[in-house]
């Protein structure tokens, strides 16, 4: 086969199209790589949204001695926050006590710990309360006394993935979706790409390849001929949402008898998100979903706690993800390590392969960094350090306090626009909501309206700058409307998506 043409070679190509993909893609096109970004599905229609959606250090690891990955992980929720504080925001969490379960003085050590292992500057200290006059411990059962309130930020996962890769292509990246990787080879210094998208069967070229494909790291490798003795442990943790539990802005961390954790947290205004479970998984990955096994566990859990009973019958949605975790031989799933290892593969001058294994989305920037400069010796286009750290993602260039001063500003200047309308945009588009906003000055301006507050603008917006192209898409990623819009609703949004399309 002769040398392919440079103008046909990308500098690296990024294979998945989640978090540590789309953050991988936007730090090398930010050092100066021509990168191509491939995900098969969506934008995070894998592990990425199907989250706790919290930037967390991860209290529950320091019993499992993860000391580095905790520390890591708290380094970078002030990082984080500051870079988008239209989609992460601080949040309080309370840990009750429970008697016959994690002593007090363990509770105690262990937030102390969080508190001060990971560089805090701007999340409150933890404090010692008391449930029986805390505004927290209305919603719960009698009998709950002493507690702990302890800080930590609730994240929009999928749009999180959503701007890094838009990020990317606003600093060249080359950004295809639904485009799946049949075959990796290597020849003539660069690896060939076979790819299958709607355009049909498509060779590209890289000098380099990233797999962060998630749970099918090892299926890539496999692609490529480059089998690996590495195993990966695939454990679902799945969710569910119900209406509204509680009044006030806390979430809450539980323990439960069986030594494992789950949270109950705020959610879109009207719910409560409760989870999560930890199984093994053994199924396939195209359609992961929580089982009516998890789904009445994390009621039972629930009920444990709160006065006000649910039941699966009162779930309205529930999903479910699969994390790729490092087989590191732990007996139980739950304590299974959540830190990474990036294995590259490029021996005698070979075009590079680097191989994502493991990670949580507390620690995706950091991960990205670590990732490009390995790639350094192999990519000359590289330049420069580590730089994400202190560049806002798009609609992220305000104060990290500054989300209620925008959403007043845009409340002031689109009266028409519903104040639960307002909220919702300037979370989910910071500075950017007024791309697409524009100068209209009354809701017609925006085109149809589907409901909730989601009109043609901002569907168009999806669809030209966010890479959405079905209702689930903009229902369930680019936004979580698919929890308030009807049937009928859903139905004229996607008429008019087989007209544009």
């Amino acid at each position: 086969m002769s040398a392919t043409p440079r103008a046909d070679i990308y500098d690296l190509a990024v294979i998945g199209g989640g978090v540590n993909g789309c953050g991988i893609a936007r730090d090398a096109a930010g050092r100066g790589a021509h990168v191509l970004l491939l995900e098969q599905g969506d934008l995070a229609s894998g592990t990425s949204s199907a989250s706790t959606k919290l930037i967390h250090g991860g209290l529950r690891y320091l019993e499992h001695y993860e000391f580095a990955l905790v520390r890591e992980s708290l380094a970078e929720r002030e990082r984080l926050w500051a870079i988008a504080p239209h989609i992460i925001h601080p949040m309080l969490f309370v840990l009750p006590w429970t008697r016959g379960l994690r002593p007090r003085w363990m509770l105690r050590l262990g937030l102390f710990l969080y508190d001060h292992i990971g560089g805090r500057r701007a999340l409150p200290a933890t404090q010692a309360i008391d449930l029986r006059r805390h505004p927290a411990g209305e919603a719960l059962k009698a009998g709950f006394g002493p507690g702990y309130c302890y800080s930590d930020a609730w994240v929009d996962d999928a749009r999180l993935v959503v701007l890094n890769a838009r990020d990317a292509a606003d600093r060249g990246a080359d950004v295809r979706t639904r485009t799946a990787v049949v075959r990796l080879t290597r020849a003539d210094g660069h690896w060939r790409i076979m790819t299958q998208s709607a355009r049909g069967e498509e060779a590209v070229y890289a000098r380099a390849v990233v797999n962060a494909t998630g749970p099918a790291v090892l299926d890539l490798l496999d692609r490529a001929d480059r089998p690996t003795d590495r195993h990966m442990r695939l454990v679902r943790g799945s969710h569910i949402v119900v209406p509204r539990l509680f009044d006030h802005g806390f979430a809450y961390f539980f323990q439960l008898s069986d030594g494992r954790i789950f949270f109950a947290i705020p959610y879109e205004r009207d719910f409560t998100l409760i989870g999560t479970t930890d199984r093994d998984h053994n199924g396939g990955l195209d359609h992961v979903v929580a089982s009516a096994e998890e789904i009445a566990y994390l009621c039972e859990g629930a009920n444990r706690y709160f006065a006000r009973s649910i039941t699966p019958a009162d779930v309205v949605w529930s999903y479910a993800g699969v994390r790729p975790l490092v087989d590191d031989g732990s007996a139980r799933p739950e304590a299974a390590t959540r830190g990474y290892r990036l294995e590259l593969d490029g021996e005698d001058g070979a075009p590079a392969l680097l191989s994502v294994f493991g990670g949580k989305i507390t620690t995706y920037r950091h991960l990205a960094a670590e990732a490009v400069d390995l790639l350094k010796p192999y990519l000359p286009a590289l330049q420069g350090d580590d730089w994400t750290a202190g560049a806002p993602l798009p609609g992220g260039d305000f104060s990290m306090t500054g989300l209620a001063a925008l959403t007043a500003d845009l409340g002031r200047d689109y009266p028409f626009l519903a104040p639960t309308a307002v909220d919702r945009i300037a979370r989910a588009y910071g500075t950017q909501a007024r791309v697409w906003l524009g100068e209209a000055h009354n809701a017609s301006a925006l085109g149809l309206d589907f409901g909730h507050g989601l009109t043609e603008a901002e569907a168009v917006h999806m669809m030209t700058r966010e890479w959405a192209q079905t209702s689930q898409d903009m229902l369930w990623r680019r936004s979580k409307l698919g929890l308030r819009l009807d049937q009928g609703q859903v139905d004229r949004l996607e008429r008019w998506l087989e007209e544009r399309l």
